[in-house]
């Protein structure tokens, strides 16, 4: 398969169709998880692992067991199921096979069970791709997942540079904490909105 579609998938996981700030899907993590840049790329990085290998078992899920038994509608139930155990194993491998990895990580771990950006990356690697209308191969599920974390991570990452800015800002009692966190998500998301039908990579390898 050639290289150019897969870029330009990722390219628009990231910035044209980023899960949090055109999506809004998992704002609360971005306003409220963690207020430091190690805290950020942690739970991204966590984040990032998890969709991809999440994103991948639910394509081999549904196209070998849901789909020939006519039984889609138990997607979000099953892939639910396979995000808690996965989580579960990931974060004993860490405990047994990286202590120290898993002190900077694994405390993020449990919060993704319940997070709705992991189920939103294993339902998009079931749907049709947003840039061909065909459906997914497994090897574009998973890059989409992996894609989708870094625009996840991205976007952690950018909010905890503007909060730290906000610190040191002499803002309105009124506007304090959460308003201005939410305030300031909602203008990083129209800067988003700039990257609209970007396609750096438009024709490349078709």
């Amino acid at each position: 398969m050639n290289a150019g579609p897969l870029l330009e998938l990722s390219l628009a996981s990231i910035l044209v169709n980023n899960i949090v700030l055109s999506r809004c899907i998992g704002v609360c993590p971005l306003c409220s998880a963690t207020d430091k840049l190690p805290g950020a790329l942690g739970m991204g990085l966590s984040a990032t692992v998890v969709m991809a290998i999440a994103s991948a078992l639910a394509w081999i899920i549904d196209h070998s067991i849901l789909l020939p038994l006519n039984a889609e509608y138990l997607q979000i139930f099953v892939f639910v199921m396979v995000i808690v155990s996965l989580i579960l194993i990931a974060e004993m491998a860490l405990q047994k096979l990286s202590p120290a990895l898993h002190e900077r990580t694994g405390a993020y771990l449990p919060m993704l069970a319940s997070n709705c950006v992991v189920i939103a990356a294993a339902l998009m690697a079931v749907q049709a791709n947003p840039l061909t209308n065909r459906p997914m191969t497994l090897l574009s599920a998973f890059v989409n997942g992996c894609a989708t974390g870094v625009g996840y991570t991205l976007a952690l990452v950018l909010m905890v540079a503007i909060r730290e800015r906000l610190e040191y800002a002499e803002l309105p009692r009124s506007l304090r904490g959460l308003p201005a966190a939410f305030l300031s998500a909602g203008l990083l998301s129209l800067a988003f909105l700039g990257f609209t039908g970007f396609h750096v990579l438009k024709g490349i390898g078709r």
